[in-house]
């Protein structure tokens, strides 16, 4: 049985500048650790200039957990950034915050702030996605059925993925995994079993 989890849908940034030093938060879904050292390695070739690019990762799978100051004093860049991810419940995504030194030295304190803050404003300009365990099912009934089944389908937030309409009704949809035991009661009694939904597979999706 899948296991629900948080990521984000896609790549997403934004930026501030503290004290003269640009931050910039990126943050990006990876599914494995070759992907995410490809998103860092992207992000310092657009970044050349950059002093430098403090990162994080957590993937889901393989359970790890990366982290680096890249050069920032120790426990200043990588924790900050991996401690924010953590906070936020995200699995599967790589953050780096660049840094343009502005010539103003910010601290130990200040540059945790600054490099948690641009971990935070890169997850908050990503747009999350909540997967949970789902079910795919197909029906086929008549026509006379139609109207009743489209009733009950918003109740279990039933996503419709195909519908054909030709000699009689067919649909696929999918819902999350906890909703059909009572869904499928729900169609029996409506139906008078007429109507028998069938499980095609189980998969994990960004619905609740």
């Amino acid at each position: 049985m899948f296991q629900p989890y948080v990521t984000i849908a896609d790549y997403a940034t934004d930026e501030f500048v503290e004290r003269k030093s640009r931050f910039i938060g990126h943050i990006m879904p990876v599914k494995t650790e070759e992907e995410a050292l490809g998103f860092l390695a992207k992000i310092r070739a657009e970044n050349r200039e950059a002093r430098h690019n403090v990162f994080a990762y957590i993937l889901r799978d393989s359970g790890i957990k990366r982290m680096s100051d890249d050069g920032e004093p120790q426990g200043t860049g990588g924790v900050p950034v991996l401690e924010v991810l953590e906070r936020e419940g995200l699995t599967d995504v790589c953050v780096v915050v660049t840094r343009y030194f502005g010539g103003i030295l910010l601290g130990t304190g200040g540059l945790v702030r600054a490099y948690s803050h641009g971990a935070k404003i890169a997850v908050d300009a990503a747009r999350k996605m909540h997967m949970n365990p789902c079910t795919v099912l197909t029906m086929q009934f008549g026509y006379d059925w139609y109207g009743k089944i489209g009733y009950i389908l918003p109740q279990y937030n039933a996503q419709t993925l195909e519908s054909d309409f030709g000699a009689e009704v067919s649909m696929k949809i999918m819902m999350t995994s906890d909703k059909v035991p009572a869904f499928l009661k729900d169609v029996q009694e409506l139906s008078a079993a007429q109507v028998v939904p069938r499980i095609v597979e189980e998969v994990c999706a960004d619905l609740e």
